[in-house]
């Protein structure tokens, strides 16, 4: 482990230490947030009945097709927009105030097309991460050294050539930038609307539980939400820096 990974580390576990030191001697009441040690046991609970596995299997699976439409649409549509200068430039203020508009107000309107299904959950996880990998497409193109173009003339490459050996190695860091904000934003709109209508998936499950003022249920959910995230994120970055690692000692 690095010394800023030893770092990180010690800042969680003493921020978890304090949480469950204020929890236990009633600096916070147990009604606002239970210890993390109850989120725990409680969690481990939860999981070993079975109760949720239809919900995890819903949530985190609408999770993953949202990013991966998300980065292969995106991309493509990056692409497109990138090789249209005009249609670029009368996207641009429309990809600069994207998220200053909350995608959430269109729900009820999908939920009135689609019905409570996984159609709209789905459709709002892709509108909100969609452009993010259209943003880091554009970027990463932008950033390609204009050498490697004249490069591709002088040894003859064709347009895919060049772009699957030039070009994309090129821009491969923003890429995978714009694909972990997808995975992110897909992940946050998915749950953020099962909180709000869905009738199942993990964030319907801490409504009802916010509802019912069953407060270590809740934090429970929260914390194993919290947990996929973190290792998920974690291997995408992990992943990120072997691949920066490789590009590093491939270059002249």
């Amino acid at each position: 482990m690095t010394r800023v990974g030893r770092i990180r580390l010690i800042v969680i576990v003493a921020a978890i230490a304090a949480l469950e030191l204020a929890c236990r001697t009633g600096l916070i009441d147990h009604r606002i947030i239970v210890p993390p040690s109850e989120m725990v046991v409680t969690l481990v609970r939860i999981l070993a009945s079975g109760s949720i596995n239809a919900d995890i299997v819903r949530t985190l699976g609408i999770i993953a097709i949202a990013a991966a439409i998300s980065v292969v649409l995106g991309f493509a549509l990056g692409l497109l927009v990138h090789a249209l200068p005009r249609v670029r430039e009368a996207l641009d203020p429309f990809f600069a105030t994207y998220y200053a508009v909350p995608i959430f107000i269109f729900y009820p309107v999908l939920i009135a097309i689609f019905g409570l299904s996984l159609v709209p959950i789905l459709l709002i996880g892709v509108a909100t991460a969609i452009v993010a990998m259209i943003i880091a497409t554009l970027n990463g193109l932008d950033r390609v050294p204009r050498v490697l173009t004249k490069v591709a003339r002088v040894h003859r490459m064709g347009a895919i050539a060049t772009a699957v050996q030039l070009q994309l190695p090129a821009a491969a860091p923003y890429l995978f930038t714009g694909v972990k904000l997808s995975v992110s934003y897909g992940f946050i709109a998915v749950i953020a609307s099962e909180f709000i209508l869905a009738p199942a998936g993990l964030g319907r499950d801490i409504a009802d539980a916010y509802a019912d003022f069953n407060n270590a249920r809740m934090y429970a959910l929260m914390l194993f939400l919290l947990t996929i995230a973190t290792v998920v994120n974690t291997a995408l970055h992990a992943f990120d820096l072997r691949w920066a690692r490789r590009r590093g000692r491939g270059a002249p």
